[in-house]
């Protein structure tokens, strides 16, 4: 992975609205053609209606184009090795293939590396109800 891809996810944590939770959490997806879509948590009042980190670097991706997700990136203010929810992990997996790289950072950059195949054995996607 390019130090870039953390250095996204880094600066979309900085950004994210925790006030509840005090757990800012930032993520960044790579496509294959080298762009970076990044997000932060959001939280709300109704408590279990805001959205992860990955949420909101998807909508980034989708708004921006789409495109074969190659590298996604997630780091937590105070959690070395944060995975992605069980939520985010499947759809995550709607936009990704089982191979697809999934880095797991400390405030330092990468703690562990990972497929997404390894965090969702039996994720499926949206082609199979075609």
């Amino acid at each position: 992975m390019s130090h870039d891809l953390f250095e996204a996810a880094k600066a979309a944590m900085a950004k994210a609205y925790a006030p509840y939770s005090k757990f800012p959490v930032g993520a960044a997806l790579r496509t294959e053609d080298g762009r970076v879509f990044a997000g932060a948590n959001i939280e709300i009042a109704s408590y279990p209606e805001g959205w992860c980190a990955e949420t909101t670097a998807l909508g980034h991706y989708i708004m921006g184009g789409g495109g074969k997700i190659v590298e996604i990136a997630v780091l937590a203010e105070r959690m070395a090795k944060c995975s992605p929810c069980g939520g985010c992990r499947q759809r995550l997996a709607e936009f990704c293939r089982p191979e697809t790289k999934l880095y797991l950072c400390d405030n330092a950059g990468v703690a562990e590396t990972v497929t997404m195949g390894d965090m969702l054995p039996y994720g499926f996607r949206g082609d199979i109800l075609k």
